[in-house]
């Protein structure tokens, strides 16, 4: 474990001259928050991808990015993730890992030490960008320390999960507090979202509960939807995907693909009972499952005994591979790779997987209690199923794999839609705009108040 003065010891950016727009901080706290994050351990997946990606790009943008998170496993104390982005980890807790629902009971040391390097090192910020509400409690309390704004971008929303589950889940419903921690949790986020700045909402669905349920004023709250990163995420030519294709076994084959850290909520189980209705109706349709895995020390049931076991018993065991989650390096091309891509969540604020698949060009297949949804076209942008209805999201895979002009049409404009609206340059402006006018917004009611 790194010592006191390690851990404040200051780390150079590797460039020494750069044009200097400012310094931002952002703030993740849970998770394995690394410049190469390994995606799949547990809390470890889109938010991480978003914060690493977000802060690059601003560094881009000329500001010095320093990434706030916690150091635990021994993990070094600074990291350089690129010019201009530093990852700062504050140790609190001991040195294990700790959920993110439970987290927030050691955020108090990680506060106490961030004040002390913030002061040692004479650290300003033009604004404190925090990701979700364990960060936001650290985001707040740095940004009242330094007098700077605090912009949060939830990333999901406990209220909305709540009642997601407690609709889907109602057997279950008493042992949610125990596994989620929702009433600390609601009641953390309501007091974070009152004090902050600014409210990022990732997609419409958010904001109709931010005003709903936490009574949130709407000029608060700025729409901008999370990015990928267009210089890894594209489409192939029909050649180069054939070598993909053939690389990875898929040839010959119609493959349905999805990824992602097996947890209650991602409805694998769905998709499998999903592929059984595509797999009575085409006899070379398979599915190609990348599942990371969660440690008994978690809170989400890691479910793979039960996924094998529903494949086994629904004979399935020759037309379904599960492999683990993939390397970041290795995931576009497994996009590329695939028929057809499903996101088969029964909640999911956005689903950043099923952007990049689009962007890759590979027709999408995402569910009703998703952010995306509203968001995109049925039938010309990507296919929409209930994502409690196996029949339903069967047949709905079947019309791109049986279909070659629905599936031209998804690639295409999938494709487009994604570049369109979702790069990470877009998502830096509208971050920097957003706080130029909060910024703004607190000047006018400085004025009037004197």
């Amino acid at each position: 474990m790194s010592t006191q003065s390690e851990i404040l010891s200051p780390l150079p950016f590797t460039s020494s001259i750069r044009k200097n727009r400012g310094r931002i901080a952002m703030v993740s706290t849970h998770g394995y928050v690394a410049a190469d994050p390994p995606l799949g351990l547990p809390d470890t997946g889109g938010q991480v991808v978003y914060v690493i990606e977000l802060s690059k790009k601003l560094a881009e943008f000329g500001f010095e990015v320093d990434i706030w998170t916690r150091q635990f496993e021994d993990q070094p104390a600074q990291e350089l993730v690129s010019d201009g982005v530093r990852i700062i980890r504050i140790p609190c807790g001991g040195n294990e890992f700790i959920p993110k629902e439970y987290l927030y009971k050691k955020l108090p040391e990680f506060i106490i030490r961030a004040k002390e390097y913030i002061r040692k090192h004479n650290l300003e910020y033009d604004f404190i960008n925090s990701h979700y509400w364990d960060a936001g409690i650290v985001g707040q309390a740095m940004a009242q320390y330094l007098d700077s704004p605090h912009v949060h971008t939830p990333h999901s929303l406990g209220s909305w999960k709540h009642q997601q589950m407690e609709t889907d889940f109602p057997q279950d419903k008493h042992k949610f507090d125990e596994v989620y921690n929702f009433t600390e949790r609601i009641k953390h986020e309501q007091e974070i979202y009152v004090a902050c700045d600014s409210l990022v909402a990732t997609t419409p669905i958010q904001i109709d509960y931010f005003v709903n349920d936490y009574d949130i004023d709407e000029e608060k709250i700025s729409m901008i939807p999370p990015g990928y990163d267009d210089n890894r995420f594209f489409p192939v030519s029909t050649a180069s995907r054939s070598v993909l294709r053939e690389q990875m076994g898929f040839s010959g084959k119609k493959v349905v693909t999805s990824i992602g850290r097996l947890s209650r909520n991602k409805g694998f189980d769905l998709l499998v009972d999903a592929f059984a209705v595509v797999a009575e109706r085409m006899d070379d349709a398979y599915l190609h499952l990348a599942l990371g895995t969660e440690t008994d020390e978690t809170t989400e049931d890691p479910m793979l005994n039960r996924i094998v076991q529903k494949v086994r018993d629904l004979g399935l065991e020759e037309r379904v591979t599960i492999s683990p989650s993939l390397p970041d390096e290795a995931m576009a091309d497994f996009y590329r790779a695939g028929d057809v891509f499903c996101l088969p969540s029964r909640y999911e604020p956005f689903g950043m997987t099923a952007i990049e698949a689009m962007a890759c060009g590979t027709p999408t297949v995402i569910t009703t209690n998703g952010g995306l949804y509203r968001a995109l076209e049925y039938g010309r942008e990507a296919l929409i199923a209930d994502s409690f209805d196996k029949e339903d999201f069967g047949i709905t895979i079947l019309k791109a794999l049986k279909h070659p002009t629905i599936w031209k049409r998804l690639s295409q404009q999938g494709a487009l839609k994604t570049r369109s609206l979702f790069t990470w340059t877009g998502i830096a402006q509208q971050i920097i705009n957003a706080v130029a006018t909060r910024k703004q917004a607190r000047i006018r009611v400085d004025r009037k108040s004197a």
